[in-house]
């Protein structure tokens, strides 16, 4: 298992959404496709660094800052002795290689990879330094997809090509790595200095009134949904999904969309357009979302992690004060936050389950 896990970036999220819901540019959508196709070599190559045996340390997507510049690292794995950058490439066709870029077949020019694989050794090495800490990195290029071919490269270019990955797997198992407190703390550290960057400024520009509406089938992303009972079927693809699952699914859409606009009924029933009951989606946010205000002033918001955790200590100083068994009410909260179900109400209704003779 990884020590920091690879998640879908914010700014992929929504490029998928806005591809579904509006006509984006074809500048646009190329720049979509190319951020999804490099995401899905990012994660063909996890499955090989997963597969690892020797002792180290794997993060994934990382982003750091040293000197007011920016780096983004695919994937970093620490060992004993050395600390190992990937930058993965998921091209596909026939490429020539030239000192300041690489050229497809068809004519279209890429940075040479060579170049961002040093600029990135060089600030991750400032980073470390301004820690005072020193450590041997190495860089490599990562080309993931099999369908990749790359004429006239240097031999002695750091450069791992698809039929060299086995090699590649095998050879690192045989790293002898023992890790200790240094290494996990110096994974840490980097973690915490995990640069997050909002992706609206990277976005084309959209208005709520310009989106299509309705719910999209989760599998193939079709609009041709149709809710029979607790179910929403697609008559696309065949794909059966909850009503219920499908509400939250596109509630965090517009969350993700419209960070700042508060998620009401309303919203939600025009959302989705296909629910004609608007009493059963209020229901479906009530039981999942935190519910703020009253009547046609109430909106709902996603827990946070902070709200959480104050709310389980005053359970537990509570329970602790009128000496009542206080341990499952962090195993009961913990559940409602992982499972995205409120909380708030269960308060009173715990408290008398487990100390039935006390009184708040």
């Amino acid at each position: 298992m990884a020590f920091k896990e690879r998640t879908e970036s914010n700014l992929l999220k929504c490029l998928r959404i806005l591809n579904i819901r509006m006509e984006l540019t074809e500048d646009e959508r190329r720049y979509y496709l190319n951020l999804k196709k490099g995401y899905e070599g990012e994660i063909q190559f996890d499955l090989i660094t997963e597969k690892l045996q020797s002792n180290c340390l794997i993060l994934n997507d990382l982003q750091l800052k040293a000197n007011n510049t920016t780096s983004q690292y695919d994937t970093s794995i620490i060992f004993q002795e050395t600390f190992h950058l990937f930058e993965v490439k998921n091209f596909e066709g026939d490429f020539c290689y030239e000192p300041d870029k690489l050229q497809s077949v068809k004519g279209i020019d890429y940075k040479n990879p060579l170049h961002q694989i040093n600029r990135s050794t060089i600030i991750l090495n400032q980073l470390l330094q301004s820690h005072r800490i020193n450590f041997n990195i190495e860089a490599h290029v990562v080309f993931i997809n099999p369908e990749f071919t790359l004429f006239q490269a240097p031999p002695n270019l750091p450069f791992i090509y698809p039929t060299q990955l086995n090699r590649f797997l095998k050879k690192f198992n045989t790293i002898h790595s023992s890790l200790n407190n240094f290494h996990k703390q110096l994974a840490g550290k980097l973690v915490s200095l995990h640069q997050t960057e909002s992706p609206y400024a990277l976005l084309p520009k959209y208005e709520y009134y310009q989106l299509k509406k309705g719910i999209t089938c989760k599998d193939c992303q079709s609009f041709l949904i149709s809710v029979h009972g607790n179910y929403a079927l697609c008559s696309e693809c065949g794909c059966k999904e909850s009503v219920e699952s499908a509400v939250i699914r596109n509630v965090m859409e517009i969350k993700l969309l419209f960070p700042d606009r508060k998620i009401t009924t309303n919203i939600v029933y025009d959302w989705c357009a296909i629910i004609s009951c608007k009493k059963r989606i209020s229901r479906i946010l009530g039981r999942n979302f935190k519910v703020i205000g009253v009547h046609q002033w109430a909106y709902f918001k996603l827990v946070e992690f902070i709200d959480l955790m104050i709310d389980i200590m005053t359970i537990n100083l509570v329970c602790f004060v009128l000496h009542c068994p206080y341990e499952r009410h962090f195993k009961h909260l913990s559940m409602c936050f992982v499972l995205h179900r409120p909380y708030e109400g269960h308060f009173h209704h715990l408290f008398h389950v487990f100390c039935p003779s006390s009184t708040l």
